[in-house]
């Protein structure tokens, strides 16, 4: 009987290599197989953080055609303005006509209830284009408009001498707006005299603080002065200001109670 004669030790040797070198070829494959998990984990944040940064730089979707386009939001800046934080506000510059309309018509429209602006009619026709006889014989409440300087400051003493005399303490602010004209010193007479009770915004010759407003509303004045204004004012034309004064009156007049009438009693045969 014929035998298989043995395998040679070469043939064996390079069998025996062949089985040594498998498991180190799977090596690389199990340690990659476990580092592939721990990446994508790793990896996931930043590519949240991609993906995110990605949508929000997405542009916004076209609108309909037959949408209609939003309108511009429209703001009318109007500063916060006392005409009663200071007795004598003098103006001057290419804006004071513009600031003296501002204080006259806040005082108007926030005080009205408790304060009386009087305007000369020469000054009521310069900042408001008021007519000659316009506001005559509906006298607004709120609001008085005497002929001319003079007469302003006639009524204000007298009506200040009337409540020393009776001793009123809670009258009605009066609020004098005008061009001080000759009358400087009489005026800083009345203001003195009467503290907290009467009050300026006075353009022209003034001889005490002002303050500067320029053609683009900038101020400029003392320390004393700038701490009632803010830095910059709105410009305010005359047409712009008749159309406030005469929307403010009118609601002011809608809102007074009617005067009480007098009884009407029978009379005697």
């Amino acid at each position: 009987m014929r035998t298989s004669a043995a395998p040679t030790p070469v043939r064996a040797r390079e069998q025996a290599d062949e089985l040594e070198s498998r498991p180190s070829s799977l090596q690389p494959v199990l340690l990659l197989g476990l580092l592939l998990p721990a990446a994508a984990a790793m990896c996931y944040p930043f590519r949240h953080r991609i993906y995110t940064a990605a949508a929000g730089l997405a542009p916004a979707p076209a609108p309909a055609p037959n949408a209609q386009a939003p309108q511009p939001a429209r703001f009318t800046y109007r500063p916060v303005l006392d005409p009663f934080v200071t007795h004598a506000a003098g103006l001057k510059g290419p804006g004071a006509m513009s600031t003296a309309r501002v204080l006259a018509l806040t005082a108007l429209d926030v005080h009205g209830d408790d304060s009386l602006v009087v305007v000369p009619r020469p000054d009521a026709i310069t900042l408001f284009g008021l007519a000659e006889d316009e506001l005559l014989d509906d006298a607004p409440a709120g609001l008085f408009i005497p002929g001319n300087l003079d007469a302003a400051l006639a009524y204000l003493e007298t009506e200040l001498s009337i409540r020393e005399k009776e001793g009123t303490t809670h009258g009605r602010r009066l609020l004098l707006v005008a061009d001080c004209a000759q009358e400087a010193k009489r005026i800083t007479a009345l203001l003195a005299r009467h503290p907290g009770a009467v009050f300026a915004v006075l353009l022209g010759q003034w001889t005490g603080d002002q303050a500067t407003i320029d053609d683009e509303g900038r101020v400029e004045a003392p320390p004393a002065v700038a701490s009632n204004f803010p830095s910059h004012l709105p410009a305010m034309s005359r047409t712009e200001a008749r159309d406030r004064l005469l929307k403010v009156l009118a609601r002011h007049k809608d809102t007074q109670k009617p005067p009480p009438r007098r009884r009407s009693t029978p009379r005697r045969s």
